[in-house]
């Protein structure tokens, strides 16, 4: 189900890879303030991602799935301490962030669906997160970028195998507990969509549009 419902979403995929804001990231162009203000409103969205992880892993039906999930959020976990670091060396105060529009978008449709839907939504809200992220450090590597890049770093930990692996594991999931139904290919697209929505709001953040 998972390969189906990346399929159905590749043009999606495509238009963030090909979004000025993920282009900026690759060919290291992108202005340094905008990429504050993504470190910031990242980090807020991470926060929610976790606990939706954590969430799906209260309604796991059974201890594999629970197993699973709990890797999830540690590897979660793990990413928000990247941000950190990046915060602290773009100099962005993340206590003091205030979640931008898009951002509440997204972490509101997460958190509601890992609340009231069924586990398999939950896992086909979540995927394309990582899936896409995974799509994207990839691209970009296989692309080639300056070692100067100042957001080489950010290429390298999402096409790292790591991050290959987590996205993987929650696919696997996806494929375990998800039904092939409207309810499940809508919260796919829906987590496409918004993930889009975020590169352009962090985009426009610093051009006077937005």
């Amino acid at each position: 189900m998972s390969k189906v419902l990346w399929e159905e979403n590749t043009e999606l995929a495509r238009a963030s890879l090909a979004h000025r804001f993920v282009r900026g990231l690759g060919d290291g162009t992108l202005p340094p303030e905008s990429f504050r203000e993504y470190v910031a409103q990242d980090a807020f969205f991470l926060e929610s991602f976790a606990r939706a992880y954590a969430l799906a892993l209260a309604h796991s039906p059974d201890g594999e799935g629970m197993r699973e999930f709990a890797g999830l959020v540690a590897g979660v976990l793990e990413e928000l301490r990247m941000h950190e670091g990046y915060a602290e060396g773009w100099g962005v105060k993340l206590s003091e962030v205030e979640p931008a529009v898009a951002t509440t978008n997204y972490t509101d449709f997460l958190l509601s669906t890992a609340s009231l839907k069924s586990i398999g939504e939950t896992c086909a809200a979540m995927a394309p997160c990582m899936r896409l992220y995974a799509f994207l450090g990839q691209s970009l590597a296989e692309e080639g970028y300056d070692p100067g890049n100042p957001y080489a770093e950010w290429i390298e930990t999402y096409a790292d195998e790591g991050f290959e692996g987590l996205a993987t594991k929650l696919e696997r999931l996806v494929d375990r507990y998800a039904a092939d139904t409207p309810a499940v290919r809508a919260a796919y697209r829906r987590a496409m969509e918004l993930e889009l929505a975020f590169f352009e709001a962090n985009a426009r953040a610093t051009d006077g549009q937005g």
